[in-house]
This record gives structure tokens, C-alpha cells and sequence, in this order.
């Protein structure tokens, strides 16, 4: 795909996508827009390339708790003007912090793109973390700790990164652990803030009805006060995995398994081969998973596959919900699906279907500007290019049945995978 050279202060359009244009400003912070000319609304984020990677065991669970604290008063916004700020037209305003990124959203009436970024641009620069307030969030942390908990389905995913990434950060929960959060001050987020949210990791993302050039200048001036600052790159590189099986009783009435090993990271040639092999083998109710498990079987209401693409790492499994009597079954159903594809070809109509399907719930998940808005940013971090729509069909579709095998082959080596079970203790089930 050709790309054209971008130079700070200049922006360059992709000929592939006259709508989608990219600024990168004097001081580094990127702005990213695509235009969308028939909507009414604007989706506009706010992105931090920080996340519990960049944590370590004493600071673990900081990032997502600067997420909860710029909510609690800015030096222009108190706490109340900030959850009144875009309600008050309509708009919705919230955040998220994964394992690499930390993003502030909002989506409003085009009318109010002027009100969100100035919202937004406060919130990421300009927090006061207030002693007072700060105290009051460590509880509603401590509480959404406990939430986790009780949701095993989520829950078990922590353990099962935990299995894979052992000590490294990637392994460390995006929640953080009730002993760092209650030792947290203001000065350590302060000290935290500076250190990670500076010009070179800030993406300014939106989508919807606007002009870039308009945006532009608004993201110019509230962010002019940013210097421009180069953070050291991480070094903190993944060790190679090993197999482990654990099993953690739990106050719950069903069991819940996640099987898996690492997998492949954002921008690995075998990406898109993964992704049709994750659709059909278990997404929808006409995966293989699905098909064996649920309706064949009736061994579980839930069951599906997954693979995550983070910058140099990843990861692919199966989760599986079942009756705690059933696991050891359910786990060799599953791994002879899995051998199946690791040892026959899928069949060409298979293969089809399963592209048209993935194809299609992509195409269908861009059709607001919420989740546009959110390919933008994520891609601007990941890739650091946009990629067009087209592209990525085309490349679903070149996707063949010997590349479903490599892959099958390369992951699906069950002497490598780790097995997490949350199982009922005595007198729950």
C-alpha cells in the first residue's frame, strides 16, 4: 500500500480515503480524523500510549487509577462540571485503560465538538488529583476490585494472562492489586503523568461530521501548553512461555475454563490468517466450537475463541462455561477441535463463509462513529498508518487454506498451551 511521507506541521491525506486525514503538530501530538459527511454526531478520543505495561509490582493498577482521578476535578472543571459537561447537551463522556493504551472519549452533537475537546483536553493535561477526592476513589476502586471477583467470566482472565506472561507486566492485572492502590499518592500519579502523558504518546482521534482543519486549530491551542518531549522506549521484552495448569476454587456455581498460549502481535504477516481461523473456529453460532460443544454436546451456554494483537506480543484461546462435573470432557472436546484444524485442511466453501462472515460483522461494527473513531486511535498506535477498509478486505479475502493450516500448526501445539480452571468450591456448586 503506498504511503505518502508525513512532516510535522503538515497533513497528509491517504489516496485511498479522501475522508481520513493526519496532522502531526510541532510538538508531536498527532491528530487523526475521518470525516462523515450524512451523520449528525462526532466521536472524538483522547489517546495515551500507557498502559499496565508500563507498570511494575509497586505501581501496578496506576494508569487505570489516573483514568478514575482526571475525572475528579481539572484546573478549569470541578468534579460536578465534568459529569454535567457534555450530559447536559446530549453527549456521553468515559475512558478505558487496557494493557498498552489509555483512552478519553466522548461522543456529542457536532454542534459541541468545541465543548468535548476542551472537556477532554483538561481532563488528560491537566488533572489537580485532589487528596480528598482521591481517597474517596481508592473505595470505588476497591469495590470495582471486588465487582471482578464476582465475574468469573472476567475474572479468569487475568489468571490466564498472569499464566502466560508470568512476572512480566504484561501478566499483571489492568485493575492493579488493593495494596498499591491504597498506597498511591498524589505525587506518584503527578510524577506518573508527566512521565507518560507527553506529545510523542498522544493521539487526538475523531470521526464523524467536522472539518479537520477546524478541529486542528481547536487541538493546537488547548494543547499548545504540551512541550515536546521523547520518552525512552520500554525494553521490557516477553521471555518464552511455559505450559502450566492451575485450578482456583471460587464461591461460584459453574466452572470456568480459558485455555491458550501466546499468540501473534499487531503487525505479524500472519495476522489476518489468525483472525479467519479465530472466526471459524469459534465465533457465532456457526463456529466449530459452538456447533461441537453447545449444540452437539449441550455441554455449555457459552463458549468461544479469541486472539488479542497487542504491539510485539499476543495471545489465543478458548473459554469455555460448564458444569464443573464436565470440564475434563469439555477441555478434549475442545483440543480435538483444535487438532482437527492443526491436521486437515478446511474446505474451501468452509473457508468462504467463514471470510464473508468476518468481512461482514467488521464492515457492520463500522457503521457509527464510536467504533471509527476507535480504529482510529488504536491504529495510529499500533501501525502508526491508517488502513483503509478495502485493504483489510483484501486481505481477509487473499487469506487461503494452507495459511489456516501453517497457523493451525504454528499455535495449536497443545504441549505449549496453559489451562485455567475457576472451579466451585465444596458446598457452592
Amino acid at each position: 500500500m503506498n504511503k505518502l511521507p508525513i512532516t510535522e506541521g503538515l497533513t497528509t491525506v491517504v489516496p485511498q480515503n479522501p475522508m481520513y486525514k493526519k496532522t502531526i503538530l510541532p510538538n508531536g501530538i498527532r491528530v487523526v480524523t475521518e470525516k462523515i459527511p450524512h451523520v449528525r454526531s462526532v466521536s472524538i478520543g483522547v489517546w495515551v500510549d500507557v498502559g499496565s505495561r508500563n507498570e511494575n509490582t509497586v505501581n501496578n493498577g496506576i494508569s487505570h487509577f489516573v483514568e478514575h482521578m482526571v475525572f475528579k476535578g481539572t484546573k478549569r472543571y470541578k468534579v460536578h462540571e465534568i459529569a454535567q459537561s457534555l450530559e447536559k447537551v446530549g453527549g456521553y463522556l468515559n475512558a478505558f485503560t487496557t494493557k498498552e493504551h489509555t483512552c478519553y472519549y466522548a461522543r456529542i452533537l457536532d454542534e459541541h465538538l468545541p465543548l468535548a475537546i476542551d472537556v477532554l483536553a483538561d481532563m488528560s493535561q491537566f488533572p489537580i488529583f485532589n487528596k480528598k477526592e482521591m481517597e474517596k476513589e481508592k473505595l470505588v476502586v476497591l469495590e470495582e476490585i471486588k465487582n471482578l471477583e464476582d465475574s468469573p467470566d472476567e475474572l479468569i482472565y487475568d489468571y490466564f494472562d498472569q499464566s502466560l506472561y508470568g512476572k512480566h507486566p504484561l501478566g499483571m492485572p489492568i485493575i492493579g492489586t488493593p495494596e498499591n492502590i491504597m498506597n498511591f499518592s498524589p505525587d506518584t500519579l503527578f510524577g506518573y503523568l508527566h512521565s507518560h502523558y507527553v506529545p510523542s504518546k498522544m493521539v487526538v482521534a475523531a470521526a464523524g461530521n467536522f472539518e479537520h482543519e477546524t478541529l486542528l486549530k481547536m487541538v493546537e491551542a488547548l494543547f499548545q501548553h504540551q512541550p515536546n518531549k521523547k520518552e525512552k522506549p520500554s525494553s521490557n521484552r516477553l521471555s518464552k512461555q511455559k505450559s502450566e495448569t492451575r485450578t482456583y476454587e471460587k464461591p461460584i456455581t459453574q466452572a470456568h475454563v480459558c485455555l491458550g498460549t501466546q499468540g501473534f502481535s499487531m503487525k505479524h504477516k500472519q495476522r489476518y490468517p489468525l483472525l479467519v481461523l479465530n472466526t471459524l473456529l469459534g465465533e457465532g453460532m456457526s463456529s466449530r466450537l459452538f456447533q461441537t460443544l453447545r449444540e452437539k454436546h449441550g455441554m455449555a451456554y457459552t463458549v468461544y475463541s479469541f486472539a488479542n494483537f497487542l504491539s510485539d506480543a499476543g495471545n489465543f484461546g478458548v473459554y469455555i462455561g460448564t458444569d464443573a462435573e464436565k470440564v475434563d470432557k469439555a477441555i478434549d472436546l475442545i483440543k480435538r477441535e483444535l487438532d482437527k484444524l492443526a491436521t486437515k485442511t478446511v474446505t474451501s466453501a468452509e473457508l468462504k463463509r467463514t471470510k464473508a462472515q468476518l468481512k461482514g460483522s467488521m464492515m457492520l461494527s463500522l457503521e457509527n462513529t464510536s467504533n471509527r473513531m476507535m480504529r482510529l486511535g488504536s491504529g495510529e498506535l499500533y501501525v502508526g498508518e491508517y488502513i483503509p477498509l478495502d485493504e483489510i478486505v483484501r486481505r481477509i479475502d487473499s487469506v487461503t487454506q494452507e495459511q489456516i493450516l501453517e497457523v493451525a500448526q504454528q499455535l495449536f501445539r497443545l504441549d505449549t498451551f496453559s489451562t485455567i480452571t475457576l472451579k466451585p468450591k465444596n458446598g457452592t456448586a
